[in-house]
């Protein structure tokens, strides 16, 4: 007999466990997500952090609900498979970061309390370090920067970190001088036709430039999904252009395409001024 899927009478959290729970069950589950593991998973719950990213950008709640979703069965699929092996479940990852939050806020639940904005955000990182030490796990003050954080990202996270003990440049204009100096460099690589050393440098500049977008308190993440929208929108105009014309872009040149760019850019400022 074939049982039938956790009902709606059950509180939606638990159905979901429940739903999770028979998908991985190893007799009657589905054979798909039997065979996965925290490996075959962990890139999907990237991908599903990004198209909640992606929903909030375009300003859709809607889809934003149904992404939110997704992402919390990834954080069930990972519960589930720990369960199974004995390791921790849901509501272990549950109470570890209620305990955490109520840690991290003494301000909120504690006595504690800060003088502006700034000492609140020392007095997290100090607790964040403390909880670090704790774990013993830290040699370094690097070493919990996780890996699989996108580059940019952990470019910014590990200047964050080194900055937090001094290691930084004291102001904005000397980063910028760093970022030319990098640039110089990677110019003279070029030049020189040395392809392994200009990817190198090539890295070099990147990681001032995520370093001056924490300076600047920019998220160069965001920053760059706003740069790759921009220039969408621009080449779409492009080739809407083009099409007028009874042209592809295969069919067109760079100086043709840069002129109906730069009309493109105009519209943009008329429209915004």
């Amino acid at each position: 007999m074939t049982k039938a899927a956790p009902t709606a009478e059950l509180r939606s959290i638990d159905r979901l466990l429940a739903i999770m729970a028979r998908l991985r069950d190893p007799q009657r589950g589905c054979p798909w997500d039997i065979e996965q593991t925290f490996g075959t998973i962990a890139p999907y719950t990237v991908e599903e952090a990004y198209e909640v990213a992606d929903a909030i950008e375009r300003n859709d709640l809607a889809d934003l609900k149904d992404e939110l979703g997704d992402l919390l069965l990834q954080v069930i699929f990972h519960a589930r498979m720990a369960e199974e092996q004995g390791a921790f479940a849901f509501e272990d990852v549950a109470a570890a970061i209620n305990d955490k939050m109520i840690r991290r806020h003494p301000h909120v639940f504690a006595e504690e309390t800060y003088a502006s904005l700034s000492h609140q955000k020392a007095g997290w990182e100090a607790l964040k370090a403390a909880e670090r030490q704790d774990k013993g796990r830290a040699a370094s003050l690097l070493d919990d920067v996780p890996i699989g954080l996108p580059a940019l990202t952990r470019a910014v996270k590990l200047s964050k970190r080194a900055a937090s003990v001094g290691f930084v440049w004291p102001t904005v204009h000397e980063v910028v001088a760093k970022l030319d100096e990098e640039v110089a460099e990677l110019k003279a690589e070029i030049a020189a036709g040395d392809v392994g050393k200009a990817r190198e440098e090539m890295g070099d500049v990147l990681f001032v430039v995520a370093n001056l977008a924490r300076t600047l308190e920019v998220d160069p993440e965001d920053s760059l999904r706003y740069t790759n929208a921009k220039f969408a929108r621009r080449f779409r105009f492009i080739e809407e252009q083009l099409a007028q014309r009874g042209k592809t872009p295969e069919q067109s040149d760079l100086a043709e395409m840069d002129a109906l760019w730069d009309e493109a850019k105009a519209r943009e400022k008329r429209a915004s001024a």
